[in-house]
């Protein structure tokens, strides 16, 4: 059971979770007229960041295409 909860494909499913609740904080802040801009580019860098990860762990996960 241990070994699943830490399976790529959970870390995978973790990360398109995250993914998604930042993109709700992001729309959320704009939406805010008296917003942090310094708080809204530091959201949107970590939403940034965490579709690389996700990127990064999709390619791994997926086996290459034949040419």
């Amino acid at each position: 059971m241990d070994a699943n909860l830490h399976s790529p494909h959970r870390q995978l499913i973790e990360l398109r979770i995250e993914h998604a609740d930042l993109d709700a904080l992001i729309d959320l802040a704009v939406r805010d007229p008296g917003h942090d801009e310094l708080a809204l580019r530091r959201l949107k860098k970590r939403r940034l960041a965490l579709r690389d990860r996700i990127f990064a762990l999709q390619s791994a996960l997926e086996p290459p295409e034949p040419a």
